[in-house]
Formats: structure tokens, sequence, C-alpha cells
């Protein structure tokens, strides 16, 4: 496919260079250019114009996926991840070049635009916590604007119908490692303040095991006060055999014979960890001590079911006002060529140094 151009970018941090501040729908403070005539001239340029597939740190290029045509696809040597134009704001894919996508793929549900109803699809997305029907489950089905950052791109739908809440999602790719910053934004663009956290989900294919770091231990001499927070939903059992609760380690095996499960903790290993056969995706994330987070005070969730399972992270609740935003970032890396880990003797050796980045090894 011919690659072409994107010549439409904002000057805002966050958001690419070029571009003056008040013609962006995503940061302009002024209404009318964030509706109307201006915003669907928007997303024709951003969707039709495409974009270069030479870039000053990550290779670009409009490509098709799973029946949606137009996607841009950011790469490095190594990795590569394909974001759509017609829905969204979503990351369909996150793999190595030509290998397995660790994102879901879930049937019957690609390349497909403008369902009424929300689509799990797979992939990564951005949500509302808390999860409350109808507030979260707003469909995001309708094309998007994508504008090139620096490494990356900006991911800008319009505010949704009923929350008025804009999803911007903001993708960077180094050049010379497997690792990936993602930015993710919400934004007021009504007229009451709303108590939110903005909940970054990535949907894992099947098959794979969650880690999850358990704080170290302390002897009951040195401190009487609790230092973990869980919080179970109701249909969690734990003696599920998919979970493994360790000394140093959760572990949640998927199984696509069983049906949902999960749990959230305040976690502040700043790390989480997939391991989908020889392939490890990893995602860190950092906890803000003396903030108030959704669910019970958790910054971290995994869900589980027949089909998929969810790596979670979720920022502080805030009050935002009309006009506000709220960020949460998360950096992801990918390594492949790893051990099967069996035991926790395993993930200390193999998954641990990785995810720490106590590895001279830049790419596996």
């Amino acid at each position: 496919m011919t690659n072409r151009r994107l010549s439409y970018v904002c000057s805002t941090w966050g958001c690419g260079q070029g571009h003056r501040w008040r013609s962006c729908p995503a940061h302009s403070p002024f209404p009318y250019f964030r509706f109307g005539i201006f915003w669907y001239g928007m997303l024709w340029r951003a969707c039709y114009r495409g974009m270069s597939n030479q870039g000053k740190d990550a290779g670009m290029n409009i490509v098709s996926f799973n029946g949606w045509a137009r996607n841009v696809r950011v790469s490095n040597a190594e990795i590569e991840l394909v974001i759509p134009c017609e829905i969204g704001p979503r990351i369909l894919r996150c793999a190595f070049v030509g290998e397995k996508n660790l994102f879901a793929e879930v049937a019957g549900q690609q390349g497909g635009t403008g369902e009424r109803d929300w689509k799990i699809r797979g992939g990564h997305r951005l949500w509302i916590a808390p999860e409350v029907k109808p507030w979260t489950y707003e469909p995001d089905n309708d094309p998007v604007a994508i504008r090139r950052l620096r490494g990356g791109v900006c991911v800008v739908p319009p505010p949704g119908r009923l929350t008025r809440i804009q999803k911007i999602l903001s993708v960077r790719l180094a050049q010379k490692e497997n690792r990936i910053f993602v930015q993710h934004t919400l934004v007021n663009g009504g007229n009451r303040v709303v108590r939110l956290a903005p909940w970054a989900l990535s949907v894992m294919a099947p098959g794979g095991t969650a880690i999850i770091p358990l704080p170290a231990k302390i002897p009951h001499t040195r401190r009487l006060s609790h230092t973990q927070v869980w919080s179970l939903w109701g249909y969690t059992d734990l003696s599920d055999p998919r979970w493994a609760l360790g000394s140093r380690y959760v572990r949640l095996r998927h199984d696509a014979r069983r049906g949902p499960t999960k749990l959230g903790l305040a976690h502040r290993e700043g790390w989480v960890a997939y391991q989908l056969g020889a392939f490890v995706f990893v995602k860190r994330f950092r906890r803000l001590e003396g903030r108030l987070y959704p669910d019970g005070d958790v910054n971290f969730e995994t869900f589980a079911n027949e089909t998929f399972l969810e790596l979670e992270t979720l920022g502080p609740l805030v009050d935002l006002a009309p006009g506000h935003r709220v960020t949460h970032n998360e950096e992801w890396l990918l390594f492949r060529g790893v051990p099967h880990c069996q035991t926790e003797a395993d993930v200390d050796t193999w998954i641990c140094p990785l995810a720490k980045g106590r590895t001279n090894r830049k790419r596996i």
C-alpha cells in the first residue's frame, strides 16, 4: 500500500508538533473547535491522508488488519503496534514483527464499525472507572483522529455522546529497545464535575499466565500493620486451579474451559507480566501514595474468562472539572526466547530481572 503523509499534528506536549494550539480539538479550550464541521473534517484528514512510512524515530505506514481497512502500523526493527483509524482509541496488535499477537483478537468482533453496543474486540483500550453501566461501556466504534508524534502517534476520538469524556491515547515506541510508552488521558468535555479514574486494560491472548509480584515479607516483630490490600469479586473463587498464590508472586493461568474470575491489588511493586509461550509482555506503572483508587483502593486488577485474560491498571480517583484532564501512564516491554516458568524460582530467574531492568540484553 502506498504510504502517505499525515500533516495534521498539534504543538501541545503529548500530541506532536507543528499545528497551532487553538485549532487542535484535543487541546483547544474553545468548544466550537471540538465539534461540528471542524471535528469531522479532522477525522477525514486523519483517516484518509495517512502517514509516512519514514520517520525520525519509528516506521509508520497504513495497513489493513482483521477487516479494518485503515490502521496505523508503528514499528521498530523487532516489534510492531497496529492502531485503528476506524474505531477507538484502541491498540489492536502488540507483537514481534511477523509473530503471534500478544493481544487477544476476539472472534466475531473483528472488522466492525459503527455498532450501537460496546464491543470487547481484544487489544488495549482506555476506560472510565469505577465500572458502571452504561457509563463505562460507552461504545468506541466510530472513527478517530490520529496525529503523528515523535516516535509514535496520538489517537483522539470525539468526546463520548453519553459521558462527554474524551479518551486520548498517546503511544511512543523506542527504537533501540523493545519498549513502548502509553499515555492515557481523560478530558472532561461536559459542563459538570465528574468523579472518575483512568483505567487502562490490555486484553491478552489466551493460553498464557499473568505474573503479579508481591511485596517482600516483613517479620511480625518489625511491623504490626498490614502491607497489602486485595479486592475480590463475587464470582472469584481462590480455590480455582487457575490461581497460584505463592510466597513472592500471584499467578493466574488462562484456561479456556473456565469462566470469569478477578482480583484487585494495591500494587506497589511497579510491574506485572504475562507469559505466552516463549514471549513475555511486561507492564510497568506507578502507584501514587496518599491517593484513593477505585474498587477498594486498588490500582491493579486482573480478569480472566474463557476467551482472554486482562492486565488492568488504574489511576487515582479525581473530581474532574469541565475542560480539565487527567493522565495515567504505562510502560510496556516485550521479550522472547524466555523459558517457560513453572515455579516461583523460575520467575525469579527468567522474568523478574527483565521486568526490573536487571539485564544488559536490550533485545532477546
